[in-house]
Formats: structure tokens, C-alpha cells, sequence
């Protein structure tokens, strides 16, 4: 039976590269099992092990908060991430969902098998950023829509802060925080567009 085990997981090939197989491995000190790709160190996750580790996590913080948290990190992208990929499993072409670092990557998911594939790196970034536990998230309509909303709000404080300086910005920021959470905030927001409506 082992030898079977060891054959079969052989003949699985890395989803980059068809001439590579893929080796078996752990993520998360042992906790999550995975094959990988002794070229590239890019990682397969089969789809059931991901979802039964996924059940066992502690809820996630809210997907806005972990968005904005991966902004304005730094990250080396895999030369790998641009190049198409076939499931190892059922060998569908893989669906991707953009992650909005500095310079955005992609991890990979088989529409079908919900097998994960993440290139060199990708998997320590993601748990770096508490969203390894968020992937079935990222594959959803609701995924780019808020990533749109995070990034344009970020691009508008950067501007706030470019034109007012960085004190006098984080006042107003503050200042909004308070308003958006006051039941009579809509109060505020209006006396102060009639002081700027001359």
C-alpha cells in the first residue's frame, strides 16, 4: 500500500511545470499537508485537506481590516506567477484571485477540485498577513470588489496626507472615525460642508 501511496503521489506534476513531479510535504509544522515542487517551491494543497484544516482555524478578522494590513507590504514576486497553470489533480486550467501587496500576486485555485496552488513565497506572505485561512474568500464576488473599495480608500489618504501633511490628516481621519460612529455623525459631516460651501 505505501508503495502505491509513493507512486501515485509521484506521477503528480507540478502545475508550472509538467516535466517536474511534485514531492510530499507539510505546512505549518505538520499541520496541513501539501506536495511541492522541488524546482520552483511552489505548493499544491488538495482541496479536502485545505477545507477539513480550514474548519478547525479560529475566525478570521474582517476581511477590510487583513486588506488593508497587505497595502503597503513588500514582496518578491515569483517569476512563476505569470505562467498559466493546470491542476495536478484533474487537470483543469487553475482560476486566479489577486492579492494587493505593493506588487500584487496571485494565488491559483482548480475550479473543480478546489485543489490551492501557491507559487515560491506566497504561502509564508499569506500567513504572515493572517489570510492563509480566508483562500475560499478570495475566489469570491465580494473578494475584488472589496479590494477596489481598500485600495481607492488608501489612495484617498495618501492624498489627504500629501496635501494637508501627515498631523493635520490624521486629525481629520480620526475626526471621520468619530463621525461615521456617532448615531448623529451625518450632523457633523454636514455643518462642516456648509463652512466650505462659500
Amino acid at each position: 500500500m505505501e508503495k502505491l501511496t509513493q507512486s501515485r503521489e509521484a506521477m503528480v506534476q507540478c502545475p508550472k511545470d509538467k516535466n517536474v513531479d511534485l514531492r510530499a510535504g507539510q505546512l505549518l509544522a505538520g499541520s496541513l499537508a501539501a506536495q511541492q515542487c522541488p524546482e520552483c517551491q511552489g505548493s499544491w494543497i488538495a482541496g479536502a485537506d485545505y477545507e477539513t484544516w480550514q474548519a478547525q482555524q479560529p475566525p478570521a478578522k474582517r476581511l477590510a481590516t487583513l486588506i488593508d494590513g497587505a497595502l503597503n507590504v513588500d514582496f518578491a514576486r515569483s517569476p512563476m506567477d505569470a505562467r498559466a497553470a493546470l491542476c495536478p489533480e484533474c487537470n483543469a486550467y487553475l482560476v486566479r484571485a489577486k492579492i494587493s501587496v505593493k506588487t500584487p500576486f496571485y494565488v491559483e485555485r482548480c475550479p473543480n477540485c478546489k485543489g490551492i496552488w501557491c507559487d515560491r513565497g506566497e504561502w509564508d506572505l499569506l500567513q504572515t498577513l493572517d489570510m492563509h485561512t480566508i483562500i475560499d474568500h478570495m475566489f469570491s464576488g465580494e473578494w475584488p470588489i472589496r479590494t477596489r473599495e481598500r485600495e481607492q480608500l488608501a489612495q484617498e489618504r495618501r492624498a489627504t496626507i500629501d496635501k494637508l501633511g501627515p498631523e493635520l490628516a490624521a486629525r481629520i481621519f480620526e475626526l471621520a472615525e468619530v463621525l461615521e460612529n456617532h448615531p448623529n455623525g451625518d450632523f457633523g459631516v454636514a455643518y462642516l460642508m456648509r463652512r466650505f460651501d462659500k
